[in-house]
This record gives structure tokens, C-alpha cells and sequence, in this order.
């Protein structure tokens, strides 16, 4: 429970320190006195955001605004604090938000938790555990159609929520292989609709039989050897000439140097140390000899290639012309080919296409038993939910009042696949229609009431706060709403923001807050009240009329609840 609140400068308030108790706690006062201040001010320190709707919180002129509040917590509060890595002091909990004005003119804010920084998503995670609020306006949430549906999900207890683990674990699953599925299926799409234009690329690639990405280059060298064939011709004839083939017998090159190691031969047994000479002699003959056998070789060669060079310039002007065609060099284009090879294989790409259709049909079945079973949680909740929703209308003044959770079915998602619409008719002979449609705002009220009524014997949050949750309706069901309000307080601290001298009679606590204005500056006053009087003096002040008739009503509530 909130038992210690503190503002500096929020609102109409400089300083103010609240302490609070358990049970049921009321603020009064006339309107704009500033008794939702409070209420906002709680809504901020847990993770409210300072939009345009609460800058009237930031006093003008101040350079920065504080909020503290302390709580008595529980065991899911201790939890989540050792989840998170949080100090335990003592089961309290200290929360700190305080606001800066910055040099270009906006409110910055930061958050402490038990002296810990904390971020704003960390505390709106822990806001559940804390307070329940119903402000003004929340009536609009029922609006959402997945709202309905998460708050029918919330009365399914354990069940559900297992459930709803399974649903989303298999919808991921679908989704994957379904995503997969359609992926493959563009692919397959777009190969059988470039499958003739691929084809005829390849049949041109494959026939152009290309191999080595240097080729070019290998072609190049040997067209320069095609086109200076005779001059290459003319020179290994007068290499020949010199070395083996002498004109005039003359001797050769060959010739000499067998003379030569001859003689070697000869004063090498003469002397010793000439015989490595004789072997440089010996290598020197055998290397001629296989220089005279390659260039003969060589030679033999451009003679048997006489069309060859028309045959290499054509194999250039080919691969050029591909090169160009297709933008790519040889590396590339051998690359495609090998790529159009893998690609234009069909019948590889209709199996996995089959593979991945059957995997989506089996997920899709997970899918949809998960749904089922989701649903049928759903239905039962939803029958025991009318139930206890019609008898807490019946305590608030509704006793013709018929309800129905509506379940239909609807497209999956990771939710399930159930519609939810609440159904409501306040009156005999009344047709059953959408609540948000039919219901008066008295009515939107009370199913408000009745709905955190329920969901006050299954939620953690120890604290239900309350924003003027009797507005719009009479008398008699102010007094439904002070009996159901005060029930709830039993076991939980409540807050409720009430004009109702009914409701605020049947408060343990009262606190009424009035508006002083000054020359410069208008101010709020809080003031606890704690004895008889002052809390007839204000029930009289909320019941209006005549004052002495007033003061007569107003004592006549408080001994009947004192009572």
C-alpha cells in the first residue's frame, strides 16, 4: 500500500507530505480545488508521461518538481525487485521522480528506486503490482476490441495463461514456416517466368565453352606469335645456321666446341685439374644440342598452323562480343553460367517448394489446435465472468442488468483467434448490444466498479484508486457504490476522488482539499479530517442546499456508518 506521498512544487501544492493507512480513503473538495492533482501526481511517479494533459502539474516559474512516495509491499513486489536486481529495504519501497527544467525549455525527469536510477519501462513494469488505476476516461478502453480480450484473459487464471503461451509459440512457428513458404514461392515464380530467357543465356554460355577466366590473355600472346610467324621463321634459320648448320665448310658452333673438348679431354689426363672444365665443356655441348632440338620443334610448329591465326583472332572477336553483350568479363560470365546451371535445375526447386508447403500445413494445424484450446479456456472464463459480473450490477443497482461476453471467431494472430465484444443491456426487453454503444456513462461507471471488484480477488496490485467513479449517477447508487467501494477496502487500500457525500460518509480516511487565492498566486490546501465534526461540516458542504438540512444529512451518514 502507498503510505508516505510527497510533492514539491505540483500543481497548486509547494510542499505537502501525506501519510496514508489502510482502508478506504476519500479526497473532497469543490471543483478545481486540485483534488485530482493527487491522483495524477501517483499516476506520474510510477511512469506517467508528462504530456500537454498534465503540464499543469509543473508549476511555472520553478526550476525543477519533485514526487515521493513510499510503499508497504508484498511478496510479487519483493519478487520483482530481486528479478531486477533491486534493493529489499525492510518490505518498503521509496520511488523519486523529480523534473528539471532545461536550457532549452523542457522538462527532463529521472527516476529513482530505493535510491537505485531506474528507468521509466522498468517502473511502468512494476506499476501493476503497485496501484490499479480508473482514472477518468478509462471508461474509452473498453473500446478496443483487444482490450476486452485481454481482460477476459486475465480471469482465466493459469490456464490462459499457459495457453497463450502455447498460442504464441506456435504462431511464431507458422509464421516462420509460412513466411519461409512464400519466400520460396516468389523464387519459384520468378525462375519459371526468366526460366526461356536463363535458358537461351546458358546454352550461349555453355557453347562459348568457356573454362580459363585468363584465356584472353593466352590468346593474345599467341596471335603475336601467328603474326611475326616468318620473321620468327627467318631467325631460327640463322640460329641454325651458326650453331649446327655452317655454310662453306665452315665449321659450326657445334663443331668447335667438339674440337674443343677434344683437347680437353686430351690435357685432362695430363693434368687432373682440368676435368671440371671438360664437364663445363660436356654441359656446354649437351645445352646447344637441346636449344637445336626446341627451336626445332618450335620450328616444325609454325609451319603446321598456317590457318590458325585467322582461328585465334575469331576466338577474341567471340569473346569480346560476349563480354560486351552480358557486361561482364570471363571470370563473370563463368560465374553465371555455373550459377544458371544450379538455378535452371526445376525439379530441385519444386521439391523444396513441396517440403515447405507440408511444414506450413503441419505448423498451421499446431496453429489452430492451440487456438482451439485457447478458445475453450476462454468460453468458460467468459461464463463465470457473467456470472459475477451481473450480481456485482445487481449490488450497484442494476438489478434488470444482462451481460454477455460475445466470442467469435476472427483471422489469428499471436493472440488466438477470438473476437471478444461485452454485450450489455441495462433494461427488461432490452436488446443485448456492445457495452461501449449502450451504456450510459452512470453505467460505464458501476461495470467499471464491478470489473475491478473481480478482478480485485485475482490481481497482485494492493492498491485501487479510483477518479470520480460515482460521477453521473443517483443517490440511491452512490450508496451501491460506497458498499462496494468500502467492500474492496477490506482487504485492500482504496482511493477514490469523489462530489458524493454517500461515498465519502463510508471512508475510513477524509481528506479535504480546498483552493486559496491570493493577489499573485492561487494555492491548494490539504487538510486530513479526523474528527466528527469536521467531516459533517464537509459532507455538508458536498450535499449543498440549505446548511442546516445539509449538516442534518450529513450527521445522519456518518452515525450510519459509524453504526
Amino acid at each position: 500500500m502507498l503510505s508516505h506521498l510527497r510533492l514539491n512544487n505540483i500543481g497548486f501544492i509547494d510542499s505537502l507530505e501525506l501519510s496514508f493507512e489502510k482502508g478506504f480513503t476519500v479526497f473532497t473538495g469543490e471543483t478545481g480545488a486540485g483534488k485530482s492533482i493527487f491522483l495524477d501526481a501517483i499516476d506520474l511517479l510510477l511512469g506517467g508521461l508528462h504530456s500537454s494533459s498534465s503540464s499543469r502539474l509543473m508549476q511555472d516559474g520553478n526550476q525543477s518538481c519533485l514526487i515521493e512516495g513510499s510503499f508497504k509491499i508484498n511478496s510479487l513486489v519483493k519478487n520483482w525487485l530481486d528479478q531486477n536486481n533491486f534493493d529489499c529495504l525492510e518490505n518498503h519501497l521509496s520511488i523519486l521522480r523529480e523534473w528539471k527544467y532545461s536550457d532549452n525549455q523542457k522538462w527532463k525527469s529521472r527516476i529513482k528506486l530505493n535510491n537505485q536510477a531506474v528507468s521509466r519501462q522498468q517502473i511502468l513494469k512494476l506499476r501493476p503490482y503497485l496501484i490499479d488505476f480508473t482514472l477518468q476516461g478509462n471508461g474509452n478502453q473498453l473500446s478496443f476490441l483487444n482490450s476486452q480480450t485481454k481482460l477476459l484473459d486475465r480471469l482465466g487464471s493459469l490456464k490462459v495463461e499457459k495457453a497463450l503461451v502455447d498460442v504464441k509459440n506456435s504462431w511464431n512457428d507458422w509464421k516462420l514456416a509460412f513466411d519461409n513458404l512464400e519466400k520460396a514461392k516468389v523464387e519459384y515464380n520468378d525462375f519459371k517466368i526468366h526460366y526461356e530467357e536463363n535458358k537461351k543465356i546458358l546454352e550461349e554460355l555453355e557453347l562459348a565453352q568457356i573454362e580459363d577466366p585468363l584465356e584472353e590473355n593466352s590468346l593474345k600472346e599467341e596471335e603475336d606469335r601467328l603474326v611475326h610467324g616468318v620473321r620468327l621463321q627467318q631467325s631460327i634459320h640463322l640460329i641454325f645456321n651458326q650453331i649446327k648448320e655452317s655454310a662453306q665448310d665452315i665449321p659450326s658452333a657445334l663443331d668447335n666446341i667438339s674440337i674443343c673438348i677434344k683437347e680437353l679431354k686430351v690435357i685432362s689426363e695430363l693434368d687432373n685439374s682440368l676435368k671440371p672444365q671438360l664437364e663445363i665443356g660436356l654441359d656446354l655441348y649437351a645445352n646447344l644440342q637441346d636449344l637445336i632440338s626446341q627451336l626445332e620443334e618450335y620450328y616444325l610448329l609454325l609451319e603446321s598452323e598456317p590457318g590458325k591465326l585467322n582461328i585465334v583472332q575469331e576466338r577474341r572477336s567471340f569473346l569480346k562480343n560476349l563480354q560486351t553483350k552480358y557486361g561482364l568479363d570471363l571470370e563473370q560470365l563463368i560465374l553465371r553460367r555455373d550459377s544458371l546451371r544450379g538455378a535452371l535445375i526445376s525439379q530441385d526447386l519444386e521439391s523444396s517448394l513441396e517440403e515447405l508447403k507440408v511444414n506450413e500445413e503441419c505448423m498451421k494445424r499446431k496453429r489452430d489446435k492451440s487456438n482451439q484450446i485457447l478458445s475453450k479456456l476462454r468460453y468458460q472464463a467468459a461464463r463465470d465472468f457473467e456470472t459475477s459480473l451481473v450480481q456485482y450490477m445487481k449490488l450497484l443497482g442494476l438489478s434488470n442488468a444482462a451481460f454477455r461476453v460475445q466470442i467469435t471467431s476472427c483471422l489469428p494472430t499471436n493472440e488466438g483467434a477470438d473476437e471478444v465484444v461485452f454485450l450489455f443491456s441495462a433494461n427488461p426487453g432490452q436488446i443485448l448490444a456492445p457495452l461501449t454503444e449502450i451504456a450510459s456513462g452512470g453505467e460505464i461507471s458501476r461495470f467499471l466498479l464491478a470489473l475491478k471488484a473481480i478482478f480485485s480477488e485475482i490481481d497482485g496490485s494492493s492498491t485501487l484508486v479510483f477518479d470520480e467513479i460515482d460521477s453521473g449517477v443517483s443517490g440511491r447508487i452512490s450508496s451501491s457504490i460506497a458498499n462496494v467501494l468500502r467492500q474492496l477496502s477490506v482487504d485492500r487500500q482504496v482511493f477514490c476522488v469523489t462530489h458524493q457525500p454517500l461515498v465519502a460518509a463510508v471512508a475510513d480516511h477524509h481528506f479535504s482539499i480546498s483552493k486559496v487565492s491570493k493577489k499573485d498566486s492561487t494555492s491548494s490546501k490539504v487538510k486530513q479530517l479526523k474528527g466528527f465534526e469536521e467531516r459533517q461540516r464537509e459532507l455538508a458542504e458536498l450535499a449543498g442546499g440549505d446548511f442546516e438540512e445539509a449538516s442534518i444529512y450529513a450527521k445522519s451518514l456518518l452515525q450510519k456508518k459509524a453504526a
